[in-house]
């Protein structure tokens, strides 16, 4: 099973930024969806961003929209979300998931089978 590991989170002001990573383990990682969840304050996960295999596509959440992105770089085994423009209600813990052999930016929570151990991101007034 991919091994996943989250970095970058951290404390910020609103309207600020910050860049999360997620590196990888394992040499299927080229042919994984990756995804980003919040967990944490709230009840249910929440689907952030995802990024097909191949990174051509992307896939957003619309409370994101405009003020995230998501690349990946398959030699290094590593995803980034850079989020701008943070507001508090972005306080939460982000995870990293794997969705192996999905080309797409896959969105359904059922479709990913590693999960990292999260990364908290707080963003205060």
């Amino acid at each position: 099973q991919m091994q996943l590991v989250e970095s970058g989170g951290g404390l910020v002001q609103a309207g600020g930024s910050l860049r999360l990573s997620c590196a990888a383990s394992g040499r299927t990682f080229s042919t994984c969806s990756i995804g980003w969840f919040r967990h944490g304050s709230r009840k249910e996960r929440e689907f952030v961003a995802s990024i097909s295999w191949s990174g051509r596509f992307t896939n957003y959440a619309d409370f994101v929209k405009g003020r995230v992105t998501l690349s990946r770089d398959n030699p290094k085994n590593t995803v980034y979300l850079q989020m701008n423009r943070l507001r508090p209600e972005d306080t939460d813990v982000y995870y990293c998931t794997a969705a192996p052999y999905r080309s797409q930016a896959t969105s359904r929570t059922a479709d990913f089978v590693s999960w990292g151990q999260g990364t908290q991101v707080t963003v205060s007034w």
